[in-house]
């Protein structure tokens, strides 16, 4: 497989050539990447008017996903997650009104979107509780259900699959819905670009989403920031047309040639020896769920460990200590869980230190957690409103009340617990004492 990208950049590298062009780095300086750094030079061509070797590179990797576009994205899918809504909602039914209807769990990303496009979320929330904030299982009876309950059909019904902890939603079932009904299935599958490259795939395009996201680098050998942005087959055309411009709207227009390089690079893993890696690591990392006996796993991710550290008798951040004190740095933890990721570069050794952490530590006696329920609050002004309004930060305990302005919450995992424009209500309360919240953005009164 060719890489046109990484070609013309190695081959400036070495051409000697005075760089009296940005950057200003002039391809020198301590990191030692800064050669390979580049801007939109004559036949560099141009992200967001793509026409040359990003393009090529693009096609390229539309056939690896077996989409019917791929496009790259320099800035993570928090910038594919805005360009997949702008998308929605300009394809909706002529007349109808801009309603997105998304599981709560979303990232950070969707809510920013919402407040720069002017759409109204309508939240499915989950049946009972899910025991984390990171999770929002969606049934194809729940979303019928939710789909009937809205006057119009809104312009996608909004998904996070994996999510943070692993779990996976079941997509062929809620594409089957949300097509019946007549609205677009988006799937933010930040956590699972390598699943295109199991057998059977599991990626959520293979099984009926129209638009998705992947972080690349997340799971992929790709540099931070290197996202991809996928249009079905079966999608309408105005989606793949419009995509490019719907991506440069939230895009910077210097993207990084060392990431696109990276992306470029990343197709000619995939075509390669890829896929073999991947699931050899899936492969490794089920053998070792197997070896955890007496530990309580979470989610169904093939690359993604999730130890349900209290069911286990752990608190997740001691545990999380306890593996770094041995050499495993996990990728995130809380006081419920600890999530592990893997991926094709994870090898056997490092599976292997990540096992004789978890031997030392030992399963222990259940710990018990209370059962909070969601934050429902109340909508008291629109995403918009509240984000661009002025705005102080209170202590958390504080916000009783008030209207939530930017949602407080870390990355990761990024997922808000009270949302801009719903009033703080005393689930809300419960939530921020519980995963550390000490601060919130409220608007000013």
């Amino acid at each position: 497989m060719t890489t046109p990208v990484a070609d013309f950049v190695r081959d400036c590298a070495a051409s000697g050539r005075a760089r009296l062009h940005m950057p200003g780095h002039k391809g020198r300086g301590p990191l030692g990447c800064e050669r390979w750094d580049l801007t939109e030079i004559p036949g560099a061509d141009s992200l967001y008017e793509a026409a040359g070797i990003i393009a090529e590179s693009e096609r390229s990797a539309a056939a690896l996903f077996g989409s019917a576009a791929t496009f790259y994205s320099t800035e993570g899918s928090s910038q594919c997650i805005k360009a997949m809504l702008l998308l929605a909602l300009q394809n909706r039914r002529r007349g109808t009104p801009p309603v997105i209807l998304a599981a709560r769990n979303v990232h950070r990303s969707f809510v920013h979107a919402a407040a720069l496009l002017d759409f109204a979320p309508v939240w499915f929330w989950p049946e009972g509780g899910t025991g984390s904030l990171c999770a929002c299982p969606v049934t194809a009876e729940g979303l019928e259900k939710a789909l009937a309950a809205l006057p119009a059909p809104p312009a996608a019904v909004y998904v996070t699959s994996p999510d943070y902890l692993g779990n996976r939603q079941d997509i062929p079932a809620l594409a089957a819905v949300c097509h019946a009904r007549g609205t677009l299935l988006l799937a933010d599958n930040a956590h699972g670009a390598y699943l295109r490259f199991l057998e059977p795939s599991l990626h959520p395009l293979d099984q009926g989403a129209d638009l998705c996201c992947d972080s690349a680098h997340k799971t992929l050998p790709v540099l931070t920031g290197g996202a991809y942005l996928h249009v079905s087959k079966t999608a309408p055309a105005a989606l793949r047309d419009r995509a490019r411009a719907a991506l440069a709207l939230f895009g910077s227009t210097s993207p990084s040639y060392l990431i696109l390089a990276s992306l470029d690079l990343c197709g000619a893993y995939l075509a390669g020896e890829g896929p073999e890696r991947i699931r050899a690591a899936a492969a490794r990392l089920a053998a070792l769920k197997e070896e955890l006996a007496g530990w309580t796993l979470a989610g169904d991710e093939p690359l993604k460990l999730t130890l349900d550290a209290a069911a286990s008798g752990w608190d997740g951040f001691a545990l999380a200590d306890l593996l770094r004190a041995g050499g495993v740095e996990p990728e995130y933890a809380d006081r419920d869980f600890c999530v592990l990721m893997a991926s094709g570069s994870t090898e056997e050794e490092d599976v292997s230190l990540l096992a004789a952490g978890l031997r030392r530590a030992g399963r222990r006696p259940p710990l018990s957690r209370p059962a909070l329920p969601p934050a429902r609050g109340e909508r008291a002004a629109s995403v918009r409103e509240a984000l661009f309004a002025p705005q102080e930060t209170v202590p958390a305990e504080e916000s009783l009340g008030r209207i939530c302005g930017a949602p407080t919450v870390s990355c990761p995992p990024a997922v808000p617990i009270a949302v801009s424009g719903e009033r703080i209500g005393r689930e809300a309360l419960a939530l921020f004492q519980y995963y550390g919240v000490k601060t919130v953005d409220v608007v000013s009164e």
